[in-house]
């Protein structure tokens, strides 16, 4: 039946459409929402159908950012790659990210897909596909109202490295991955103790392994941006998309990942300049210019990424916001965060901006304004004059992040 998924192709295509004339850039999760309804089966046929196979990346941090290094890795030697790079990683956004590209028959003219995949939704999947191979990337105590605990997320990802036919790339360094798949089947990723030791505050993982890897991919040193890791036994130097050991981390989940799917054609060279030459994904580290001024843009996401992220932060920046939205249930937390580094914030905003003020101002932040309204706030951050130290730093939670960049027309 080389028409079988027609219908429902065109049925989401349609309302696609719909949705984008009705808000410009909108609706991007509706199309595959209908879709998944008329037709249930829909997602894991073409999930399957790609005949280098499928890739899935999971974990609680870090997913977006190794999905998009170990996409450009493959694609730099010459793979044909199938991904969702809007970071779109539940159900619905995997069907319409699938729409852009499928054709009528439920095929999309790729190698290969690499995927990321929201642990719970990846864990409800698991049951419709099967995977080449799993990346995840750790276990942490993430969105509280969803993850409140580090065991629920582990079972989850138990699930989806389940479905692995070939491997299991695990971080090495996090003890709740290392029971997730047998050890045969395990390509482990970590860092060294130095660059362990080197982290003031760890990793920020649930439980941090004691039995740190001797060989394969591990991270040997990290500076700012650049890093080294050795892959199969030789040290190469890799400069990353952002600063910080976890970006590290990240580029050797992806390496590890990517010399297992290319064998004897991986090509450290190739993956080096791969990876230099890549953009961060959206507010992961990433610098623009906006409305004539320069701005970084710093995701939190739980408190082991605010800490790791904030630590990164230059000293003495003269214009920062910070934006808490509704994502946050329970501003606590957030207390165990040393924000300090943060020094001053000309602005705090976002719907939970009196709470993540409150935390600031405890802890010797000098908090200047708060504006709940986060597009007044944004307006007035940007109509500062340039800043006489660093750039404008935008600090910001998923929800903070998405209504940004909405204001901010950076819906591409």
């Amino acid at each position: 039946m080389p028409f079988r998924w027609g219908p429902a192709v065109l049925i989401g295509r349609g309302v696609r459409l719909a949705a984008r004339l009705r808000k410009a850039g909108g609706g991007s999760a509706v199309p595959g929402l209908v879709v998944n309804r008329v037709a249930p089966g829909f997602l894991g046929d073409v999930l399957s159908s790609f005949k280098e196979g499928l890739v899935v990346v999971s974990g609680s941090a870090g997913k977006s950012t190794t999905t998009k290094m170990l996409v450009a890795i493959l694609a730099a030697h010459g793979k044909r790659v199938f991904t969702n790079p809007s970071t779109a990683n539940i159900s619905q956004g995997l069907t319409s990210a699938l729409l852009e590209r499928v054709s009528l028959t439920g095929r999309i003219d790729a190698d290969l897909a690499v995927l990321e995949m929201d642990e719970g939704h990846g864990a409800l999947l698991s049951d419709r596909f099967r995977a080449r191979l799993v990346l995840l990337t750790n276990v942490m105590t993430d969105q509280i109202d969803r993850f409140h605990d580090a065991e629920k997320v582990q079972a989850m990802l138990g699930r989806i490295a389940a479905t692995a036919e070939e491997a299991v790339v695990t971080n090495g360094d996090d003890a709740l991955l290392a029971a997730l798949a047998p050890a045969a089947q395990q390509v482990r990723f970590g860092v060294t103790d130095a660059v362990l030791a080197g982290s003031p505050r760890g990793l920020g993982y649930a439980a941090t392994t004691p039995d740190r890897i001797q060989d394969g991919t591990r991270v040997t040193a990290v500076a700012g941006r650049d890093a080294e890791i050795v892959v199969r036994g030789e040290p190469m130097t890799v400069r990353l998309p952002a600063r910080g050991v976890h970006y590290a981390v990240d580029a050797a989940g992806a390496l590890a990942a990517a010399e297992r799917l290319l064998g004897v054609a991986f090509d450290r060279r190739v993956a080096a300049q791969a990876l230099a030459a890549m953009t961060p994904v959206f507010g992961r580290g990433e610098v623009t210019t906006v409305r004539g001024h320069e701005i970084e843009f710093v995701l939190v996401q739980n408190p082991a990424s605010f800490q790791l992220n904030v630590d990164e932060l230059d000293e003495g920046l003269d214009q920062v916001l910070v934006a808490m939205g509704s994502d946050v249930r329970d501003p606590s937390y957030f207390w165990p965060v040393d924000a300090s580094r943060i020094g001053r914030a000309r602005i705090v905003s976002g719907s939970k901006a009196d709470e993540i003020a409150l935390q600031l101002l405890y802890q010797g932040v000098e908090v200047d304004r708060i504006e709940p309204d986060l597009g007044v706030a944004l307006d007035a951050f940007l109509a500062l004059p340039a800043p006489e130290r660093g750039i404008k730093t935008i600090v910001f939670t998923a929800d903070a992040m998405r209504r940004t960049r909405g204001h901010l027309g950076l819906t591409s």
